[in-house]
């Protein structure tokens, strides 16, 4: 069965009460593409609201405690993910890992949370820039996907993003062969090790994702779609994107 083009807007630690109207905008235009899943990952404080403002439009976290419950101050568990309505959550972004010092073994908890919750989990992996240059950066991003990946998962739930750290928000691009390389890595070490299970299981490309170059990147080998930074904030930049994979289905 082929696997259906899946494009998530990241907001990060942008948007404000006022901001859920650019989500229903982005929700109204994104219908006019049904065969692409799209969904959006706001600032905790907008789950709600969103989801509220947005029936039946998928909504996620950008991250979530390994644990369910206890005493760790300014962080959010996944079954409260889910208490607010969200569908999803991405784990292991390359901000959390380089910023917040989160190791595989962290971010393989996370997603057994998040799965564990009954979201479905977007687990994100990526070289730095020296590592690119170095030549290694196929065996660093194999290096995360055999620590971070959960042994017992729903394919159907789980994608891998992979993430260029050196291409987030600089607008600078690996070449789409280069994409290619490393997304058929991925699926061939997900497919050693997981069997057939690996064919159910997308992989997005995230990096300075526009609407200027998503139709050649979502065209890279084993590319089922994008995760998207700042272009996802307004309708004007990301439904392009959203279109890009529809006309690729």
């Amino acid at each position: 069965m082929a696997r259906r083009k899946y494009v998530v807007g990241n907001w990060k630690m942008n948007g404000v009460t006022a901001s859920i109207a650019d989500a229903q905008a982005i929700f109204a235009a994104a219908t006019e593409h049904p065969g692409v899943d799209v969904a959006l990952c706001p600032p905790f404080t907008l789950i709600g609201a969103m989801v509220a403002a947005a029936p039946g439009a998928a909504v996620g976290g950008q991250d979530c405690h390994s644990a369910t419950a206890g005493a760790f101050t300014g962080s959010v568990a996944a079954p409260m993910l889910a208490d607010a309505g969200a569908t999803l959550v991405i784990v292991g972004h390359s901000e959390r890992r380089e910023g917040c010092g989160e190791r595989d073994a962290d971010v393989r908890a996370k997603a057994e949370a998040g799965l564990g919750a009954g979201l479905s989990v977007i687990l994100c992996v990526g070289e730095p820039r020296e590592v690119r240059e170095s030549g290694g950066a196929i065996d660093y991003v194999l290096a995360q996907i055999a620590g971070s990946v959960p042994e017992d998962f729903d394919a159907t739930r789980l994608a891998i993003a992979y993430e260029p750290i050196w291409a987030i928000g600089t607008g600078l691009v690996p070449t789409v062969g280069d994409v290619a390389a490393m997304h058929g890595a991925i699926r061939g070490a997900l497919t050693a090790r997981f069997g057939g299970k690996a064919e159910d299981m997308r992989l997005l490309y995230g990096g300075s994702v526009n609407g200027e170059n998503a139709a050649e990147l979502l065209d890279a080998g084993d590319v089922d779609g994008a995760l998207v930074g700042g272009a996802s904030l307004t309708a004007a930049k990301f439904v392009p994107i959203v279109a890009a994979a529809a006309a690729l289905r």
